[in-house]
């Protein structure tokens, strides 16, 4: 059995968790998934996306209740990219592991299986895990689980995301360089990460469900349709000489290209039914 080292050489933490908040109604949640956890050599630096009063005054609680969160207000709402750039530049972590705010962990070993891995297999730059989805007041939508193997995870790459980011631990520095976000893509950064970090090393998904995800039309995904499908192009095309099934992936993006100018009332109420779909079909099976 796989064993994570207690403490980093350095003096610094091994895992620096990074979450981008602006949901109030969550963030408590995904706070308290972190406190869980049963490995606890970790910072949690939180970037505050945009002025809230309310957001402030819940984050400044925690910080009181717990020296290892670091938590960095901004006035203005940023890029996605940008603002994970931000704390990636201020983690100290050997290990870099990603929690949207409306998302959670469901078990307590996720970070202590996850740097085992990363510590036993020096070849692998990332893992990720399972999902389970659920609508803004916890109803269960679905469950699903990422291609295990580098092979397949990488195989259809091109076409949807490989990695759930909520899921997800990756190094900090690979190659002696810290890995960062295509700030200028303006959508879909995560996508396009993974498929960047696929080319500097291998990659792999555990078959167990990591994180809680939430699926809403107040959310990000749904919100920004329009800049996600522009984004979608330019990845495909800046990853196309790498990865496979170029002309299927050329086809996804032009039918979600489409799809995000249609009327607002026909993507509301097709939205969460057509983003459950296109997560089975790009799954693995839970056994």
């Amino acid at each position: 059995m796989l064993e994570a080292r207690d403490r980093a050489p350095s003096g610094c933490v091994r895992v620096s968790i990074l979450i981008l908040a602006n949901r109030v109604q969550f963030i408590d949640r995904a706070v308290r998934s972190v406190l869980a956890q049963d490995y606890q050599d970790w910072e949690l630096i939180i970037v505050q996306d945009g002025p809230s009063l309310e957001l402030e005054c819940i984050m400044r609680e925690w910080v009181r209740r717990d020296g290892r969160i670091l938590y960095f207000p901004l006035e203005r709402v940023g890029d996605i990219g940008r603002l994970h750039n931000f704390g990636l530049q201020r983690a100290c972590g050997d290990y870099i592991a990603i929690l949207d705010d409306d998302d959670y962990w469901l078990v307590p070993h996720k970070l202590s299986r996850q740097v085992a891995f990363l510590d036993s297999y020096p070849d692998y730059v990332a893992c990720g895990g399972g999902v389970l989805v659920q609508d803004e007041h916890g109803k269960e939508l679905l469950r699903y689980l990422k291609p295990e193997q580098d092979e397949n995870i990488k195989k259809l790459a091109l076409v949807a995301n490989p990695m759930a980011h909520s899921s997800t631990m990756f190094r900090r520095v690979i190659g002696e360089r810290l890995v960062l976000y295509d700030d200028a893509l303006g959508g879909l950064t995560d996508w396009d990460f993974w498929l960047k970090l696929g080319r500097l090393g291998k990659l792999h998904n555990f078959s167990e469900l990591f994180t809680g995800y939430t699926l809403w039309r107040s959310g990000v995904s749904f919100a920004r349709q329009k800049k996600n499908a522009s984004a979608a192009r330019r990845i495909v095309w800046k990853h196309r000489k790498v990865y496979g099934f170029l002309t299927p992936a050329i086809a996804w993006v032009l039918l979600n290209y489409a799809y995000a100018f249609l009327p607002a009332w026909i993507r509301r109420r097709s939205f969460a039914y057509l983003a459950c779909m296109k997560k089975r079909i790009f799954s693995e099976p839970i056994r």
